[in-house]
């Protein structure tokens, strides 16, 4: 990652922490004038976002320091911890609005200065929605989990606010005021909704799960620049970390190819691959030939073929992330 994609990452991780004190402020504020339950919801998951964004703003700091003897592969993975913890909260502020609302529908609300609240939790879901596009755009500009899920949470929390307005107008409409707590519940189930969701993708990012996006990006490229003397690839692999993606394969050349010709083709095949994406870091095993597989090799200029090239192999993610043509001792 350069320079500047991490000041970016930690100046969206440092707005979203400034915006979500001062949204906390706000909407607590606009509770203890209402006393509404719904208001109490959105107030609940503000705590939820500081508490999140102060560990999303340490994981991106921590993710950009460079490999060291303790981590050669560099501390990107924070960032999956990071998106779980953030998701683990959103969960938790679920259920205790849920609490909040089934405790007021029992008891009864109490209700007062709702139009008040109704102006202040109008602004902050304004405020909200612009600062989650913001950071989940900036996130997939930097490839960062951790600003995509911060900002997924941010937009949850405006979608929250809509939620909470709605019932309020209702209660004002109506004078019916069970739709507060009610309209808190519905709002706490689509939290639990969006925790539960960033659990599973920061799951999925620590047991390494095969991104579909990345790979068809990579056997895309492989395939477009494929030359008549790569005989074979295969064994395709890849990892994910913050930003950064690991690749390795098996890539089969003419057994005549000397250490400088089959360097100069890996150096080709990384260089195409980092276009396609810039943080890639590649290793490449070379495989050299045998007589059996010169019935798939389209090397026209091969002075030593055996066999003529009757066999043509599609090359497809199968095909990249598959066997050998040939399983032969290498």
């Amino acid at each position: 990652m350069n320079n500047n994609q991490h000041k970016l990452k930690k100046f969206a991780a440092t707005l979203s922490l400034s915006v979500g004190i001062g949204m906390f402020i706000f909407k607590f504020s606009a509770y203890l004038i209402t006393g509404s339950a719904a208001i109490f919801s959105d107030a609940a998951e503000s705590v939820v976002h500081v508490l999140a964004t102060s560990m999303a703003l340490y994981s991106i700091i921590l993710s950009s320091r460079p490999p060291d003897k303790s981590h050669l592969y560099g501390h990107g993975n924070v960032e999956y911890f990071s998106a779980g913890i953030e998701g683990a909260l959103i969960i938790i502020a679920g259920f205790v609005i849920i609490f909040e609302g089934v405790s007021d529908i029992i008891r009864g609300p109490e209700l007062q200065k709702l139009g008040t609240g109704i102006i202040i939790i109008s602004a902050a879901g304004i405020i909200n929605f612009f600062l989650g596009w913001y950071l989940v755009n900036t996130g997939k500009k930097t490839n960062s989990l951790t600003l995509i899920a911060d900002g997924k949470h941010v937009l949850t929390d405006s979608y929250t606010s809509l939620g909470v307005i709605i019932g309020i107008t209702l209660v004002i409409l109506t004078s019916i005021v069970y739709f507060d707590p009610i309209f808190a519940i519905a709002v706490a189930l689509n939290i639990l909704v969006t925790g539960f969701k960033l659990i599973r993708e920061s799951v999925g990012g620590l047991m390494n799960e095969t991104d579909p996006e990345i790979l068809k990006k990579i056997s895309g490229r492989l395939i477009s620049i494929r030359k008549p003397f790569y005989i074979d690839i295969h064994e395709l692999r890849f990892w994910k970390s913050s930003e950064n993606v690991f690749i390795d394969f098996h890539l089969t050349l003419p057994y005549y190819f000397n250490i400088k010709e089959s360097h100069t083709e890996e150096e080709f095949i990384t260089d195409e691959v980092k276009s396609e994406l810039p943080n890639a870091q590649l290793k490449i095993h070379l495989d050299f030939c045998v007589p059996q597989l010169c019935k798939y090799c389209g090397h026209d200029k091969c002075y030593v073929r055996e066999y003529d090239n009757t066999d043509k192999v599609k090359w497809d993610v199968n095909k990249l992330t598959g066997s050998p043509l040939l399983n032969l001792p290498h």
